[in-house]
């Protein structure tokens, strides 16, 4: 049996991770208590951290750890960077984590590439991952009030080609490699099948981020100002 995009086991953990995001929002101000805020950012940096350590241990124990199972696919690098935004406050990293982070996870979530199907490990892994990264980019804005500013727009756009030379050498060095998608497509449906193929969505893939990082950036100004709306 394989993972069915949009079947039950898809749509509930879509309903799971709205819920969470919604919990998250509406529980800011309990959440800005110091014993709270120390639980859940540490609860959840674990929680990511475990994740990759979970996922690379059972690479091992099936004896198929390689070159691909180096964390530098888009969700792997901003999994672990939000883990150590939300262990260590590390503000510099909330652009990445709002933009890159939300951006790929959010696409992960709607078409996951996924074989294995409910109850298998890498369901629970992979939602589990994806879910925690967007709960992170919601946490640190709704509770630790960190606000993207236009300019941050750009600044993650930049880092997303920082985030993608060390993926791209790997894909070269080994031919065997897709980090990213940037030596393909990938096999399972994605929004990536909307453009054009190989090289050539890569350079569509520019302006998209560009557009999608602008359009996030409005989604937080128009939170911002509806909150505003309420405390006055």
């Amino acid at each position: 049996m394989m993972f069915e995009m949009f079947s039950v086991q898809h749509i509930a953990a879509i309903a799971i991770a709205l819920a969470v995001f919604t919990a998250i929002a509406f529980g800011r101000k309990r959440l800005r208590e110091e014993r709270s805020n120390r639980l859940f950012r540490l609860g959840m940096a674990g929680l990511l951290a475990a994740c990759e350590v979970a996922l690379q241990s059972s690479y091992v124990i099936e004896g198929s750890w390689g070159a691909g199972s180096l964390p530098l696919q888009l969700c792997s690098l901003t999994l672990l960077l939000s883990a150590a935004a939300l262990a260590f406050r590390i503000r510099q990293l909330y652009s990445i984590i709002y933009f890159l982070g939300t951006l790929g996870a959010l696409q992960a979530l709607v078409t996951p590439n996924l074989d294995e199907p409910f109850p298998h490990f890498r369901y629970f892994h992979f939602f589990i991952a994806h879910i925690g990264i967007i709960a992170s980019a919601v946490y640190l804005m709704a509770v630790e009030r960190y606000k993207p500013t236009l300019r941050s727009v750009f600044g993650a756009w930049l880092w997303l080609h920082v985030l993608a030379v060390p993926a791209a050498i790997v894909n070269m060095a080994t031919g065997t490699t897709n980090f990213m998608f940037l030596a393909g497509k990938p096999a399972t449906a994605s929004l990536l099948d909307l453009l054009a193929p190989w090289p050539w969505y890569l350079l569509q893939l520019e302006l998209v981020a560009i557009l999608l990082c602008l359009a996030l950036y409005g989604v937080s100004q128009f939170a911002y100002w509806i909150n505003g709306r309420k405390t006055t």
